[in-house]
């Protein structure tokens, strides 16, 4: 390891600097991710959508994220990398959710876990911290329950909803997460629970005040078209790129200009001669 990031060194950032956070599941992304210097790579369950071309996250199941976080593992050198726990692994069973967390760390590698806010959260991340399993908790819009919460929309809204984020917060940080996920998220609110905790706040939607920020990376290179969330800032648009050089390899095959000479193997004339 060069200078592998802890638990700790998230934790220590609070109040000091901001905390980067990009999503990756395969080998070749998570290795520039980490190469950029990015703090925290997510192995998230928007695989669903962004890569299986799946509908919802709940549709993504252990066997698909351990297979991506293992290839993720393999490339990241820096960055504390979180599995995030798919809704079979804890929603469905939440007798499961130690042996589950487990497998990520101890066959996939990672180094903490992701669980989203749902009735029994509370009990399901204190199980698995006792476990000695770091957990990173995540509240506001959570996609997983999206249906059972109003849909992909703002959460905390009015007072009555913001104070029950509020309440989420301080009560994952007294369950021992080591940081909290903020989704769709009004600013202000999103302020506010990051003063009032003392472990870090990830926000995805929720204004410049957390003390770090996540994005998908598909949406912000450019690489998923169906759709795109406000919060989402495109630093790149690579699929027209991509579609571009894939026509042009496309033209060049069917009119003979590739593979050229540079691309091809030779072999001798006198060899070829003795074929007749």
């Amino acid at each position: 390891m060069e200078n592998k990031i802890t638990v700790r060194d998230i934790l220590s950032a609070k109040n000091k600097r901001k905390l980067t956070m990009l999503t990756a599941y395969d080998f070749p992304i998570a290795s520039m991710v980490d190469k950029a210097g990015i703090d925290m790579i997510l192995v998230g369950d928007s695989l669903a959508n962004v890569v299986l071309g799946l509908e919802s996250t709940t549709q993504v199941g252990m066997a698909e994220m351990l297979h991506h976080a293992k290839a993720v593992t393999r490339a990241v050198k820096n960055a504390l990398v979180i599995g995030d726990m798919p809704y079979e692994s804890y929603q469905v069973n939440p007798q499961e959710c130690v042996k589950n967390a487990k497998r990520f760390i101890e066959e996939a590698k990672c180094d903490a876990v992701k669980l989203e806010w749902f009735e029994q959260c509370l009990e399901v991340t204190e199980k698995i911290i006792q476990a000695g399993i770091p957990v990173m908790g995540h509240i506001g819009l959570t996609p997983q329950t999206a249906e059972k919460i109003g849909g992909f929309k703002v959460q905390g809204k009015d007072a009555q909803a913001a104070q029950r984020l509020i309440d989420q917060a301080i009560a994952l940080e007294k369950k021992g997460c080591f940081a909290i996920v903020l989704e769709c998220v009004p600013d202000k609110i999103a302020e506010m629970i990051t003063k009032k905790i003392k472990i870090p706040t990830i926000g995805i939607g929720a204004g410049v005040f957390c003390d770090g920020q996540v994005l998908v990376i598909n949406d912000m290179l450019g690489l998923f078209e169906r759709y795109r969330p406000k919060f989402v800032k495109q630093y790149i648009n690579l699929a027209p790129l991509i579609q571009k050089a894939l026509e042009e390899y496309k033209n060049e095959v069917i009119s003979a200009q590739f593979p050229a000479t540079e691309h091809s193997f030779t072999i001798k004339p006198e060899e070829l001669d003795k074929l007749g």
